[in-house]
């Protein structure tokens, strides 16, 4: 029973993060579309209204809009979903489940804007940086993890030749 609460808490948490990540997007949009960007910090830390049709880095820019938003949608919503469900499995680490539910989160928020919207909405300018979101941050912050829980992971087994 324990751990179907655990699993309804991680689908909650879940939902609360990519409400965040869209409630954060609506404020973007309603305070600084058609404004200029508004520095936090001089030279580091902007928002600004953006609408991203490619993916990070502009790196589909080459592919027809025709093929490009469909393919990401489908590949966030799907991968979002997928984290969730690895997410949802009994044996993790704590830190894993976080990174997988902070995947997870990123890439449903992004797939949900794309879906709705047909782009993403970013706001955060950092200097020597593409534009990104808070659901950005959250696949970065994931993936960021994932890879620190499973170098820990590796250090504690020991390698058989």
């Amino acid at each position: 029973m324990k751990l179907q609460w655990f699993r309804l808490f991680l689908l909650v948490a879940a939902f609360l993060l990519v409400g965040c990540d869209h409630v954060s997007k609506r404020v973007a949009k309603t305070e600084l579309e058609g404004e200029p960007p508004h520095t936090l910090a001089a030279g580091i830390l902007e928002l600004g209204y953006a609408e991203n049709t490619d993916s990070g880095f502009n790196l589909l820019r080459w592919v027809s809009p025709w093929v490009r938003t469909p393919l990401l949608t489908t590949a966030q919503l799907a991968g979002g979903l997928a984290f969730l469900a690895l997410c949802l499995r009994r044996r993790l680490s704590l830190a894993a489940r976080c990174a997988l539910l902070l995947l997870a989160a990123g890439a449903l928020g992004n797939g949900l804007d794309r879906l709705t919207h047909g782009h993403v909405v970013d706001f955060i300018y950092l200097s020597h940086w593409p534009v990104f979101n808070v659901a950005d941050v959250y696949i970065t912050a994931g993936a960021v993890l994932l890879l620190w829980s499973s170098r820990r992971l590796n250090r504690k087994v020991p390698l058989t030749g």
